[in-house]
């Protein structure tokens, strides 16, 4: 479960309001995303390694490997 506490925006959230970004609540064996804009719809949820590898290929430009 998630709290509004837990919540972290992005760093890349645009310019303006802010409005145009995720949000994530990392636990420690899942993270949560969720739209900035619709904060009140059901969040995804990944198992906190997964996550972590899709973060991991994002930044070095690759796909994530398959399972």
């Amino acid at each position: 479960m998630t709290t509004s506490e837990n919540w972290q925006r992005s760093s890349y959230s645009g310019s303006g309001d802010g409005n145009n970004c995720v949000e994530i609540a990392p636990s420690p064996t899942h993270t949560a995303i969720r739209d900035s804009k619709h904060p009140t719809h059901g969040p995804l949820s990944f198992p906190a390694p997964a996550f972590s590898a899709f973060v991991e290929a994002l930044k070095s430009g690759s796909p994530p490997a398959s399972r």
